[in-house]
């Protein structure tokens, strides 16, 4: 029925992905169109497709891939993942605007002043965060952010927070979730012995390091890895997953059902 609409506009389908999920019983569907190539503006082509979508009951989006997504990264004292997606946005290889950076610390100002960002430092008191937590979700809103990622940010965001922001706040953590969810995951690892460490981008709810899953990748370790070692490996594991799950996010290839995604990479 999609594909039949755009062809009966004399619309070009560049790509085409779907996915059937007999488990749940839906069908996913992930299309682009040569937007060029219909003769409507994209909120007439809303209108035009909302009548067939409500007559099968479709959950669904159209996207401009022309307008860059705003992106609004914060991060605490590490600059590794935060670094590689500056040098990414610096060269061009992820398609967004950084309206910002937000940091709990100042360690990382230069770094991010250096490609022509603004840094806001917006310290946390121990005795009460939630003052920090309404900075932040000031700035966010102030700064019109389509998504947001924590890139290594260290804080757990408040449930509320998470709410205002469905599938709109990108976490990276250290560890191959399920497994190792909480604090210093790598030492927890290196107690359990493991033998495969790794890292999961996912999306944020307000059940600690257990919302929908976007991306996760492993790298092997041995009983000679110390847990410094272990960290060290598993810095450009999170900095090639954070990237990937960020890519994948901009360009609206996942889609969310439940607490899963299914991810048109």
């Amino acid at each position: 029925m999609v594909s039949n609409f755009i062809s009966s506009h004399g619309g070009s389908i560049a790509d085409a992905n779907q996915h059937s999920d007999p488990t749940c019983g839906y069908f996913f569907m992930r299309v682009e169109i040569e937007a060029k190539t219909l003769p409507f503006s994209l909120e007439a082509l809303r209108e035009a497709f909302a009548p067939i979508a409500n007559s099968f009951s479709m959950d669904w989006e159209i996207h401009d891939s022309n307008r860059p997504k705003r992106v609004v990264l914060m991060a605490s004292k590490e600059s590794h993942c935060l670094a590689d997606l500056l040098y990414r946005y610096h060269s061009e290889e992820l398609f967004c605007e950084i309206p910002c950076v937000i940091s709990n610390h100042e360690k990382l100002r230069s770094m991010v002043e250096w490609h022509g960002i603004p840094y806001f430092h917006v310290p946390v008191d121990a005795d009460n965060k939630q003052a920090h937590f309404d900075k932040v979700e000031e700035l966010i809103l102030e700064h019109k952010a389509d998504a947001v990622v924590l890139a290594r940010y260290m804080q757990i965001l408040p449930a509320g927070m998470c709410d205002h922001f469905p599938h709109r706040i990108i976490n990276i953590h250290h560890s191959f979730l399920p497994s190792f969810a909480g604090a210093r995951p790598y030492h927890q690892a290196h107690e359990r012995g493991v033998k495969l460490i790794g890292a999961t981008c996912h999306y944020v709810t307000e059940d600690l390091d257990a919302g929908p899953i976007i991306d996760q990748d492993v790298t092997r370790i041995s009983h000679r890895d110390h847990p410094e070692d272990m960290v060290r490996l598993g810095r450009d594991v999170e900095k090639q997953v954070l990237a990937r799950g960020l890519r994948w996010h901009l360009e609206d290839r996942v889609l969310v059902h439940g607490n899963k995604t299914i991810v048109f990479a």
